[in-house]
């Protein structure tokens, strides 16, 4: 035999006892929780019942831009879920006004009962004579557990008792499973409510049923991107998520510009506070982060005192009654951070000329003698011409004071401890994409050339397309915050091309017209040319060569998209390319829902299909509690599968199936006497 044949087969064997050795190694590590065949098969049967149960639905969102009432009421009525089921229980036995009651009473337990004490039963409009509170507290019990056990169906027994409230575990899971048949268990029901009541609990029972009700009702939530920007409630979305049991992020590029602010990128501080300046959103800012705005106020009426700063009016100052700085202040403040702005992201891109985005230095471009500005041979008139800080002969350098101004806020964004748990659920939860039970999601797009192939992007240093540019920006995106040295100061660099790159997946237009909007009066410069993807990407053929980029099969997958809102009041759909795409961005946050028409999409995929929920504008909170007032939810489109979806089609039943494999490997070791069994 031929040495090399020799050599070839030698290393053959082995490779092969190499993996026999690991998966040996394996297998005995797995008996540590095994230790016999027992509990193996036990298991075994667990996993395989847990196979043939229905799939958990999956909510899916995009774009709250701090829309907090609305996506938290959304948490709690599942997008119109919990109310569909009320009618499908109580559909002839209950009035419109009892179900609206009870509904009230699962999203908002606490602050419904404490409306029922303080104005009494008459707000419940109950179907019995002169009832009492503690028929009232009996009535509701019954009827949130009716709730409770159809929303639970779908789960395993175990699931739902690894969910259940300590404090009320046992009552519950009795409760929850009775049979309600006989006389004599119909007793023991009854016996359990009426101790309840009488050691005074029933309000902690309700608002414990009530809570897991919300967390069977949605089994996972993916958020397609852009939690931050104009509204205020951002950290009131963060909180809210930390509760959840499953949720992921799809970063976008709002997103991106927090966490590069959080994580240090002084050009991302500054964007953020100009943001929220500009929107009058402070209140994110100090009241939800502790960021100490004074240096900034201080340093703006010192630099900008006698400047009118007209170009610089904070929006929708007069419609925020929280905000108690006056408007001149807020925007010179406005100002401030907007230069110091521009010269950051000057320095930036001069120390990267691969972004290729030379085009947007602007500071150096302006004949601050004259007030005016040259772009592409031809001149305009700026519209502000009082720039104290700007030196000509270097533009982009910070003034010392600005330096100072922005040493004091970095510390402030550091010192956050709020903003640090925040950051840290930003990247423990999120990534750039995810590939979920068949659906593709990202939150803007793959960039694409004008022939539609795949568009080679530069990240720091290495060009990369399609799947392996989402893969390398994840990475980056992790450096930025975890890594060292220059390989962690160009990953943080990078966050600025991020959030307004035209190679940006997260952004993907030729420019963000800032500098435009602010200093140049010509509307045709603000315009922002969009990437090939955004009229490509309506294609079906487009979509299923992304979609086989990403290992997904071409005809089953879907993509699922936000950052570009949908305005349905012109005739826009959320699906295209013949089903293939969805984009949800439907306006969750007000200043969208002009534009819109709507206030926000869900899309849910349950074992029975795919639905696509249109909501109306949310009230308040206090309204939806006294009330029963819920956000109208429409269901725009929905599309069944032929046989209802088990878990077993799922990528966690695929999980699982290796699972049970693994699990007959360690049965046969020790039927074989490979490993020794052991008591458990």
């Amino acid at each position: 035999m031929p040495r090399r044949q020799i050599d070839d087969t030698t290393r053959q064997s082995f490779v092969a006892m190499e993996k026999l050795d690991m998966h040996n190694h394996y297998l005995r590590l797995l008996s540590e929780r095994f230790p016999n065949s027992e509990s193996v098969l036990t298991e075994i049967i667990n996993l395989q019942a847990i196979l043939s149960l229905p799939k958990g639905t999956e909510h899916f969102v995009s774009d709250l831009h701090g829309a907090s009432s609305a996506f938290m009421h959304m948490i709690k009525n599942a997008s119109g879920v919990i109310r569909r089921k009320v009618d499908y229980i109580y559909e002839d036995t209950l009035t419109e006004q009892e179900k609206r009651a009870l509904c009230a009473l699962i999203y908002y337990p606490r602050e419904r009962i404490q409306l029922v004490h303080q104005h009494g039963l008459t707000i419940e409009a109950l179907p019995m004579p002169q009832p009492t509170i503690k028929d009232w507290y009996c009535r509701r019990i019954l009827q949130t557990l009716d709730v409770m056990r159809s929303v639970s169906v779908k789960y395993s027994r175990s699931k739902v008792r690894r969910l259940l409230p300590k404090q009320f575990a046992y009552i519950i899971e009795e409760l929850i499973y009775e049979s309600s048949i006989g006389a004599k268990r119909t007793s023991y029901f009854q016996r359990i409510v009426d101790s309840i009541i009488a050691m005074e609990q029933a309000e902690n029972l309700l608002v414990a049923i009530s809570q897991l009700i919300h967390s069977l009702a949605i089994d996972s939530l993916h958020i397609v991107g852009d939690i931050f920007d104009r509204g205020p409630g951002a950290v009131k979305i963060m909180e809210e998520l930390s509760l959840l049991r499953d949720y992921d992020i799809q970063w976008g590029n709002h997103d991106i510009a927090w966490m590069g602010a959080f994580a240090g990128n002084w050009a991302m501080i500054a964007t953020v506070l100009r943001v929220s300046i500009r929107y009058a959103n402070i209140e994110t800012l100090e009241e939800g982060y502790g960021i100490n705005l004074l240096p900034l106020a201080n340093f703006a009426m010192e630099t900008y005192g006698n400047d009118p700063c007209t170009v610089f009016q904070t929006k929708d100052f007069e419609n925020n009654p929280r905000l108690t700085r006056s408007a001149q202040l807020m925007a010179k403040m406005h100002k401030a951070i907007s230069i110091i702005q521009f010269k950051l992201e000057g320095q930036t891109i001069m120390r990267h000329p691969e972004y290729e985005m030379d085009d947007r230095l602007f500071l150096d471009k302006i004949d601050y003698t004259r007030g005016v500005i040259t772009l592409d041979g031809k001149e305009y008139p700026i519209t502000d011409t009082y720039l104290p800080t700007v030196y000509p002969n270097d533009p982009h350098a910070l003034s010392q004071e600005e330096h100072e101004l922005m040493e004091q806020l970095a510390r402030s964004f550091r010192k956050s401890e709020k903003m640090q748990k925040h950051l840290r659920m930003l990247y423990q939860h999120g990534s750039l994409y995810l590939v979920r039970n068949g659906f593709l999601l990202y939150h803007a797009a793959i960039p694409l050339n004008e022939d539609g192939t795949l568009m080679e992007v530069n990240v720091c240093g290495e060009r990369v397309k399609g799947k392996a540019l989402m893969q390398r920006i994840d990475r980056v995106v992790r450096q930025a915050y975890y890594g060292s040295g220059q390989e962690q100061k160009d990953a943080l660099d990078y966050m600025l091309y991020l959030w307004c790159g035209y190679g940006s997946p997260l952004y993907h237009k030729d420019k963000m017209s800032t500098f435009e909007r602010y200093f140049i009066a010509v509307p045709e410069l603000e315009h922002e040319r969009k990437g090939a993807y955004y009229t490509l990407a309506d294609s079906r053929e487009v979509c299923e060569m992304i979609l086989r980029e990403f290992g997904l099969d071409p005809e089953r997958g879907r993509i699922i998209n936000g950052h570009i809102p949908v305005k349905t009041i012109k005739g826009e759909t959320p699906m295209r390319a013949e089903g293939k795409r969805f984009v949800i961005d439907g306006g969750f946050s007000k200043p969208y829902q002009a534009k819109t028409g709507i206030a926000g999409y869900t899309l849910i995929y349950s074992s029975y299909g795919i639905q696509l929920v249109e909501h109306e504008k949310f009230e308040s909170r206090e309204q939806a509690a006294l009330s029963g007032s819920d956000i109208h939810s429409r269901i725009q489109l929905q599309k069944f599968s032929n046989q209802r979806i088990l878990i077993r089609d799922t990528d966690r039943g695929q999980a699982l199936t290796q699972q049970i494999k693994d699990l007959q490997h360690l049965l046969q070791a020790y039927q074989m006497g490979l490993i020794e069994e052991r008591q458990g």
